[in-house]
């Protein structure tokens, strides 16, 4: 039996992120200036000729989902990737610290520049649309930061965990996970990611503090030809 978390891009654009989605039952996609992430809700013939349809000449998306990816004609891949995807069934204790705030637009350009620099997934200006960021500045700059992206029912995802270079090996991607997860799971919703399968360091660091691998995931960047 299929997993809702299996095809996680169309869930939460089917349900609690409906309101960001263009498309129809078939395919759907994010409004592209807050995330660039497409699905289809199966892999049949219909669907993939939705998608298709979904995605003007030469723009990309990104596609995430347990099973194998399967391309229209029109569409092509231009990377792919292995995913895990991680969750954390059993409450995460909220962690506090005075350092950190909650991140606002006027943060965006800093968030963006992050982000840009430690590749934590794709990120927007608009991000902040999907959930609440947190972060912790330190003489002025934004040292590391953490947020929510996309929703399920009675879900949420930790996503863009990144901390600058210049303040590694201070704990503050621990501390802004464990303190995002927390807050997620006072809500009474499951915490749950995503990362790349060859970055062992978070997946150790997830795994310490409660997150379980519940799935492999593909990934892929895709574009429909000109």
């Amino acid at each position: 039996m299929k997993h809702f978390l299996d095809r996680p891009i169309w869930s939460a654009l089917a349900t609690r992120h409906r309101a960001f989605a263009e498309g129809d039952d078939l395919a759907r996609r994010y409004r592209p200036s807050i995330v660039p992430f497409a699905a289809t809700a199966a892999d049949d013939a219909d669907s993939l000729r939705a998608l298709a349809r979904l995605l003007p000449p030469r723009e990309t998306a990104v596609l995430v989902q347990a099973d194998e990816i399967v391309l229209p004609a029109e569409i092509s891949a231009t990377s792919t990737a292995t995913l895990v995807q991680m969750i954390a069934e059993q409450p995460i204790p909220a962690a506090s610290d005075a350092r950190i705030r909650q991140l606002t637009k006027d943060d965006a350009t800093e968030m963006l520049a992050l982000a840009s620099l430690t590749k934590p997934g794709p990120f927007t200006l608009e991000a902040l649309s999907l959930g609440d960021f947190w972060g912790i500045k330190i003489n002025g700059r934004l040292a590391a930061m953490a947020g929510e992206r996309m929703k399920q029912p009675g879900c949420s995802e930790l996503s863009g965990v990144c901390t600058h270079p210049d303040f590694r090996g201070a704990g503050l991607a621990r501390l802004l996970s464990l303190f995002v997860a927390g807050r997620i799971a006072a809500r009474g919703e499951v915490p749950y990611l995503h990362a790349y399968d060859s970055n062992t360091a978070a997946i150790r660091l997830y795994a310490s503090i409660g997150f379980r691998l519940r799935s492999t995931m593909n990934m892929a960047m895709v574009q429909r030809a000109g």
